[in-house]
């Protein structure tokens, strides 16, 4: 799948802050189809179980890429969970590549509801998956703090496909 746009990094958030010392530093991409994907390892740091990334980590991945896949149409909204139900279906492996992906199903004026995956990026098996609702709301409404200062990290790169 061709990728159209990479997206911006945040400073500090868990998931995709850059200047987050024990973060997961994930980057984000939309596709030709809408659809938002992250390539992604959980390493030690994230384990739970031997072996296995931890629930809440997984949950955090899929509530972080179904969030941002309204951007791939609204880029300047922002908007914040209501409900986010994950499924766990295999234990999610350490230090392996995995892909997450995000696709908005519904969107109205005050809210979107997103389709979220993290597979095994070799053998594509879902491994988790989840649906998110989300609220929007002014930026002002979330924090005090400037949101486009906050997620103003690029980080160039030569990804131009993606396969999920």
């Amino acid at each position: 799948m061709k990728v159209v746009k990479k997206q911006h990094n945040s400073k500090t958030c868990i998931i995709c802050g850059m200047n987050n010392p024990i973060g997961l530093k994930a980057q984000f991409y939309e596709l030709e189809d809408n659809r938002v994907v992250c390539p992604f390892r959980f390493g030690q740091n994230y384990q739970s179980y031997p072996q296995r990334a931890h629930g809440g980590l997984i949950s955090a991945m899929c509530d972080e890429v179904a969030g941002r896949a309204i951007w791939a149409f609204e880029p300047d909204i922002v908007a914040v969970t209501t409900e986010l139900d994950v499924k766990y279906r295999k234990p999610v492996p350490l230090d392996s590549d995995l892909i997450a992906v995000g696709e908005i199903i519904t969107n109205s004026k005050r809210g979107y509801t997103a389709h979220t995956t993290i597979c095994d990026a070799n053998t594509k098996q879902v491994l988790a998956e989840g649906n998110v609702q989300y609220l929007k709301l002014p930026a002002s409404k979330i924090s005090d703090c400037d949101m486009h200062e906050e997620l103003s990290i690029y980080i160039p790169d030569d990804i131009k496909d993606i396969d999920i």
